[in-house]
């Protein structure tokens, strides 16, 4: 999944290379629900491509949203630094405040979509399983435990499920300022987020018995988004890499993502749960070395970086473009053969629709939101307290 971030809109203000790694994650979310549907290894593209090459283009979409779980952790640890110059100096009503605005536009409407498609029975989205319903899945949802929901329950209709790592997400930015205020000193908070990181693994492994859970559970989600969250405190520590450092540390990072990515079903035996460490690891170290560099997307990757931009928008609503494409598929009894060529159209159309929801309503409600909010937080001062000391390093 995809979560949102807080991003500088000014173009200026853009990390093109993180645009892009977005962008790469939310691509294959997006292939391996087409894939679950129309398989590529059953098409044409099997003539010329290693079936492990096929896989790993469709079958990445659970990984993908642990790469923007590390995105995520760096962009907003990285944005509340510049912010307040230190963490433990968080606003936490400005910091909620603006993640309210960011999320609840979207969230809030996509219920009232779902909760209509389910009410008039439209298949792919009627919630029909023993033991759940509509109530309930709106409650999971808006309540940040529609994963736990699940794991007790199974699986919801696919535009549903989606909402599992935002649940996660949510619960762990509800904690971050409060972990931050709380324990002041930099390193002691580099400690802790460090031994979540590396309890992934750990994490996944203690997580047996239950494949939805173990996939969707709280901790191995927040250990990601913490390798984030200490990638941007090294990157605020050590400034002014040497550029030959930040190119290991480039290359580094990519080995580990596309270890995962592309060799993962040959790694898995020797690494078994710490593949996931790698891809995460991975990508901290690529935000790292990427920190600063605002060059323009290379030529013929600018809409890969623009879904990046709307990764969030495209997350919440592709399932929309996805079934439609799949209903389409079956009624003209489309031939699996040629099935690859359903692909682009499917991709296109998710980022029309993404695009036209940040700009018809997202956006504007954020800025709307900010205002109102932000204003009154100003008016309203706090009450006296003693000032937040600076994180100590």
């Amino acid at each position: 999944m995809t979560t949102p971030d807080e991003t500088p809109p000014a173009a200026a203000g853009r990390n093109a290379a993180i645009d892009l790694l977005r962008g790469l994650s939310i691509l294959l979310v997006v292939v391996h629900h087409v894939a679950l549907r129309i398989p590529l290894r059953d098409g044409a593209l099997q003539t010329f491509l290693p079936r492990s090459v096929l896989g790993a283009l469709s079958y990445n979409g659970y990984e993908a949203v642990f790469l923007f779980f590390v995105v995520s952790g760096f962009l907003i640890a990285g944005n509340a630094l510049e912010r307040w110059g230190s963490l433990a100096a968080i606003d936490l009503r400005v910091f909620y405040a603006r993640r309210a605005a960011r999320i609840l536009p979207c969230l809030v409407l996509l219920m009232l979509v779902l909760s209509a498609l389910h009410v008039a029975g439209v298949p792919y989205f009627t919630i029909e399983r023993d033991g759940q319903s509509l109530g309930r899945a709106v409650l999971a949802v808006l309540g940040l435990h529609l994963n736990w929901y699940e794991g007790v329950t199974g699986y919801l209709p696919g535009n549903w499920d989606v909402l599992w790592s935002l649940s996660i997400e949510e619960v762990f930015y509800l904690g971050f300022p409060l972990l931050c205020l709380a324990t002041r000193r930099e390193t002691t908070l580099l400690a802790l987020l460090a031994l979540l990181m590396l309890s992934l693994p750990i994490a996944r492994a203690a997580l047996v018995g239950n494949e939805i859970w173990q996939e969707k559970a709280y901790l191995p989600g927040m250990a990601a988004i913490a390798s984030g969250v200490v990638s941007a405190i090294l990157v605020r520590r050590w400034r002014g890499v040497p550029r030959m450092l930040r190119s290991i540390l480039c290359v580094l990072g990519c080995v580990g993502i596309a270890a995962n990515l592309l060799f993962g079903s040959m790694l898995w035996p020797v690494l078994g749960n710490g593949l996931m460490l790698v891809l995460t690891l991975g990508a901290a170290v690529l935000l790292f070395a990427l920190h600063g560099e605002h060059a323009a997307a290379p030529r013929g990757t600018g809409w890969l970086a623009s879904m990046g931009r709307l990764s969030y928008e495209i997350y919440l609503t592709h399932m929309f473009v996805v079934f439609a494409a799949v209903a389409l598929y079956r009624h003209f009894e489309g031939n699996p053969w040629f099935g690859f060529l359903w692909y682009a159209p499917v991709v296109l159309l998710c980022w029309l629709l993404g695009a036209a929801l940040a700009h018809a309503w997202s956006i504007p409600c954020d800025r709307a939101l900010r205002r109102r909010w932000l204003a009154d937080m100003q008016h309203a001062p706090m009450p006296s307290a003693p000032a937040a000391p600076v994180i100590s390093r």
